[in-house]
């Protein structure tokens, strides 16, 4: 499906250690001038993706870029544009969403067996790496905002922001935060990561009228797991009387689905190679990494205001509230 022509690293001895067969250099511009090259992979440090992507784009080269599409929101943007202008394919790696668990999840949410999402819980906590150029945020979250844009119906798309971060250890950026999203349906979606935590977490909550999922990652034997438990709300007839509300706990049973075993990468891949071909979007193309840089910059404004709501639409310029 794909023959690797370059291995560009700053490391050349690295580099060889890891592919013996395949000519490696330290120069990119090298690898763009070879005709042979129809595609670059990025996979560097977020501050440079978008000086290695513009290159490649402007050589006519198809991209796939690791997560974040970008360090920053504004550059994000210009990547997308130049892609589009020049014609040729943009995708990023949101490697987590090639997943036989993600693409479970999203057909269930799409099927309407969940009834409408309430609420989503996603942790991702763990004991390092402390980053020195990005914060918790920008580190740990692209993930599960890939994640949940993918199992969502028309993507994440909240219509505001908040953020909480510290930094006890005195780095310059948060390296344990919060961030909690409000869904447009009057739903809410909680992101909880961490540098700090002595034990590590991956888990996505979601929840919804019908039944609730609960993905936890690092347990291979129930990888995904359905409740059909939740509240059914008896009567809301009468407005004046809300705090009477009668509601029946439903306690019904757990499902753990059968799922593939499937390597994300090799979807990732994949998918790039069938978008090329094809000449369609890729399932996470530059749009879908622009909604999680999108969330990522409304959470450094929040942070900036210390964690005042930032609310977001599709048209209007991002702005502050308190």
């Amino acid at each position: 499906m794909w023959d690797v022509r370059w291995v560009c690293d700053r490391d050349v001895e690295r580099a060889a250690q890891v592919a013996p067969d395949v000519p490696v250099t330290a120069n990119l511009d090298e690898v763009l001038a070879d005709p042979r090259v129809a595609a670059v992979a990025i996979a560097t440090p977020a501050r440079t993706h978008a000086d290695i992507a513009s290159a490649a784009i402007r050589s006519g080269r198809h991209v796939l870029i690791e997560k974040p599409l970008a360090s920053s929101l504004a550059e994000g943007e210009a990547i997308v544009a130049a892609a589009a202008a020049a014609g040729v394919t943009l995708m990023c790696d949101h490697t987590y969403c090639y997943t036989p668990v993600v693409d479970r999840m999203r057909s269930m949410v799409a099927s309407g067996e969940l009834g409408a999402i309430h609420y989503i819980d996603a942790v991702r906590v763990n004991l390092g790496l402390v980053q020195p150029d990005v914060d918790v945020f920008w580190d740990l979250a692209p993930h599960d905002l890939s994640i949940l844009d993918a199992v969502l119906p028309g993507g994440l798309r909240p219509t505001a922001v908040a953020a909480f971060g510290a930094d006890p250890l005195g780095v310059g950026h948060s390296c344990m935060g919060y961030l909690v999203l409000s869904l447009p349906n009057g739903g809410i979606a909680h992101v909880h990561v961490n540098w700090m935590s002595p034990t590590k977490i991956r888990s996505v909550v979601v929840g919804g009228a019908r039944r609730t999922l609960v993905w936890d990652d690092l347990d291979p034997g129930q990888r995904l797991r359905s409740f059909d438990r939740g509240i059914d709300v008896i009567d809301l007839s009468n407005p004046d009387a809300r705090r009477d509300v009668l509601v029946r706990y439903r306690s019904g049973d757990m499902v753990a689905p059968a799922l593939p075993e499937r390597e994300a990468l090799a979807g990732v891949v994949q998918e790039f190679a069938a978008a090329i071909r094809e000449r369609r979007s890729p399932r996470t193309d530059g749009a879908a990494g622009l909604r999680v840089l999108r969330i990522l910059d409304a959470a450094r404004r929040s942070l900036e205001s210390n964690g005042a709501n930032v609310p977001l639409s599709d048209t209007a310029p991002l702005a502050v509230s308190a």
